[in-house]
């Protein structure tokens, strides 16, 4: 989802918290950013619209236009604001930092996942987006990694934390990976000669009780390239 850069730049880097003219305004831009949230929240980011947000603050459509130019510099002060600022990690080392760094992502995908859909293409990325990413390069300080290394760690990880969150808020299950599994055992009820291996491997994760981890299993995996990565450096 695009928007124009100089409008979204100057709203999310130290632009306009209120409007230049007219009457006393009575509205923040976390405001604005909280009533477009709770509508994403509830039915997605494609129900968001400049009258509705309007409506739920209190005022006209035409006196939002003071505050926010349009709907996708909306959008994108929604997104910032959803994200949040990163989380303090406080792990020994940086494996469990960047593990912390990942589950907490993961965690706001989870609790907001319009902005998986909000969070990708051009566009002009806000503070507390770009802060997450400083984070992550931040937690590798001291292991050798050059800044080319250290940005494709932290994305190779959000590649996967994304694809997780994906497949999971597509399932009211709480544990989507486990809902996923049972849907498969279900295909297959009749077709197991059809799909030995599959029906093996599902057989299998059900007994050792192993299923639903897809996204640690990930994680751990992609962690331990890195830690590869560190020694060779090193």
């Amino acid at each position: 989802m695009g928007y124009a850069d100089g409008k979204a730049v100057a709203l999310l880097w130290g632009g306009r918290g209120a409007p230049r003219r007219g009457p006393k305004p009575t509205l923040t831009l976390a405001d604005i950013s909280a009533a477009g949230i709770a509508v994403a929240d509830a039915e997605g980011v494609a129900a968001v619209t400049m009258q509705r947000v309007a409506e739920s603050l209190g005022v006209t459509k035409m006196a939002l236009y003071r505050y926010v130019p349009g709907k996708s510099e909306l959008v994108a002060l929604m997104t910032d604001a959803a994200i949040g600022e990163p989380p303090e990690l406080t792990g020994d080392g940086w494996r469990p930092r960047l593990a912390e760094w990942a589950r907490r992502m993961f965690a706001e995908f989870w609790r907001h996942p319009w902005a998986l859909e909000t969070t990708i293409g051009p566009r002009v990325m806000g503070p507390n987006e770009l802060s997450w990413l400083d984070a992550a390069i931040a937690a590798l300080d001291g292991t050798g990694l050059d800044g080319a290394d250290a940005m494709d760690a932290a994305v190779t990880i959000v590649g996967h934390i994304r694809m997780v969150a994906q497949q999971g808020v597509a399932s009211p299950a709480d544990n989507a990976e486990q809902a996923m599994d049972a849907a498969m055992v279900e295909l297959l009820r009749g077709h197991e000669a059809d799909f030995p291996a599959l029906t093996a491997a599902l057989e299998s994760a059900s007994r050792s009780g192993k299923q639903g981890r897809a996204f640690e299993f990930g994680l751990d995996r992609i962690l331990d390239g890195i830690a590869h990565l560190v020694g060779t450096r090193g």
